[in-house]
């Protein structure tokens, strides 16, 4: 980013909307120019770069610079990245084929366990791998009151050895709170079990997972300022996978097809960007984070936020629950007065519905109806938090009106 650009230290709004706060980087954030850049320039290359000619072998130069760098700053080499079309995608090829990789190779690997609490992604996947041909046996795995996973039910689900794959997503996307992946990797290497992560939101808030602790990890490029339409998953040669898809066996035989290097090099300047700026990133991110606390405080000291600051979580997340506010309402009402915000994961058609990640945290409907979800990014800035915490006092008793009617 220019020094024009930064002017007072602020990032510069590039949401295109003057006035507007925009508080759901969780669900996706803004376009990096770098990536755009990279994507258009990558996008004037003709040719499929599975071909041999001339103008094949210039787009696969491109396409392979990308891989060569997204392995570097990941500290993986290339063969280990494989690009998909996002984090559904990578976390269902995680989930599915990974699975059904290990059964074939070891029939007595007949389960997989993932968090109660992960994303849709990989809990659907999973869930529907008992209606496949070869089924397979899901064990779902509890979490405290701070999202954290139970060390007990994680020993009890491995015990017996038939768990192929553990799946846990690093950081949570709908609160923020954060897995201790080196002890999930401690539990599951003596019982043979590889570990898989989902990424999407931890990448830019912290540290990437050692490779020394997971054997996959599920990446997507519009959390962190890439296109929409592109992701990685990043898969440790030795991990098996069935194949679900046919055609030319481009990327190990894993995902047949074009292989796509606008796409690839738009990631790969997004995650440089990105991972450059981590650190002074996650400082700005955390203090704005302190400044929404303390301010919806002062707003509601009724209010509760779901995870306690000392537990483990990502610090881009700020997840709150209003006593008697109604979400649908507060999110509209919010809206209006000019705040981009949710109640939870995007990733339900659109549909704000009861969270079943708060249900496994163990909170009630009723306590749930009320939940906001306020995400920052690298284009947040102090202003944006100002213009929620302005906006939240009549939002919040008019929304509370709304639910009193709902009881």
């Amino acid at each position: 980013m220019s020094a024009e650009d930064q002017g007072a230290g602020q990032p510069v709004n590039r949401t295109g909307a003057a006035g507007r706060a925009y508080l759901d980087h969780a669900a996706t954030t803004v376009l990096r120019p770098a990536a755009r850049e990279a994507f258009l320039e990558a996008a004037a290359v003709h040719g499929n770069p599975s071909s041999t000619h001339a103008a094949g072998r210039r787009a696969r130069a491109v396409l392979d610079e990308a891989l060569e760098r997204i392995g570097a700053l990941l500290g993986v080499p290339r063969s280990w990245v494989i690009m998909t079309s996002g984090g559904t995608e990578a976390d269902n090829l995680a989930l599915r084929a990974v699975p059904l990789g290990l059964l074939s190779r070891d029939p007595s690997r007949t389960a997989v366990a993932v968090a109660a609490t992960d994303h849709p992604a990989v809990l659907a996947t999973a869930r529907s791998l008992a209606a496949d041909a070869a089924p397979l046996e899901v064990r779902e795995l509890g979490v405290d009151s701070a999202g954290v996973l139970d060390p007990e039910g994680i020993g009890r689900a491995l015990a017996d050895g038939r768990v192929g794959l553990l799946s846990a997503a690093l950081v949570n996307n709908e609160t923020g709170a954060m897995q201790d992946l080196p002890a999930l990797a401690a539990a599951a290497r003596p019982h043979g079990t590889l570990l898989h992560t989902d990424a999407v939101q931890a990448l830019g808030h912290m540290r990437p997972p050692s490779f020394e602790d997971v054997d996959l990890m599920s990446l997507t490029g519009h959390k962190i300022g890439a296109p929409v339409g592109v992701g990685a998953l990043i898969a440790k040669p030795a991990v098996p996978f069935a194949a679900l898809s046919t055609g030319g066996g481009q990327q190990r035989g894993v995902r047949s097809g074009t292989l796509d290097a606008p796409h690839a090099a738009a990631f790969a300047a997004a995650l440089g960007e990105t991972l450059a700026e981590r650190e002074e990133q996650a400082r700005r991110v955390h203090e704005l984070a302190a400044r929404l606390r303390s301010g919806i405080r002062e707003i509601d000291p009724d209010a509760r936020f779901t995870l306690p600051e000392d537990s483990p979580q990502s610090g881009h997340i700020v997840h709150v629950l209003f006593p008697g506010a109604h979400a649908d309402s507060l999110l509209f009402l919010l809206d209006e007065r000019g705040v981009d915000s949710s109640a939870g994961s995007a990733c339900s058609a659109g549909v704000v519905q009861s969270s079943p990640v708060l249900a496994a945290m163990g909170h009630s409907d009723e306590e749930t109806r009320g939940a906001l979800r306020l995400s920052l990014g690298w284009t947040s800035s102090a202003q944006d938090v100002e213009i929620l915490l302005a906006a939240l006092p009549e939002a919040l008793a008019r929304s509370r009106a709304v639910g009193a009617l709902h009881r």
